[in-house]
């Protein structure tokens, strides 16, 4: 299993803007190409202004498959456009991870 881990920063106080654009024109677009993600959770304590999600894929070769999909879908250009005029992000991390031998999850 390969994990994708993001994580991203939002400008202060936009955070809750952020979220509710994703949920309303990004989210059901995402999962209906990558799956539902292993988690999706906003920060508690520390970095307030930030947020993760995980997507699990069986290889590299599935994420570059599900990615090229997504990438090509027009509701996603759209997702990308309308979140890149709210300028709500900051940053973004990725990491792809896998298990450790003796975790099987």
């Amino acid at each position: 299993m390969l994990y994708d881990v993001r994580t991203y920063t939002c400008r202060p106080g936009t955070i809750k803007k952020h979220l509710a654009l994703y949920a309303e024109h990004g989210f059901a677009t995402q999962s209906r190409h990558l799956g539902k993600p292993l988690a999706y959770m906003q920060t508690e304590t520390g970095n307030v202004n930030s947020y993760m999600h995980i997507w699990v894929y069986d290889s590299a070769g599935d994420r570059e498959a599900k990615r090229k999909a997504l990438q090509s879908d027009p509701a996603w250009a759209n997702y990308l456009k309308i979140s890149a005029e709210a300028g709500y992000l900051i940053s973004q991390e990725n990491r792809l991870m896998t298990a450790v031998s003796f975790f099987q999850p």
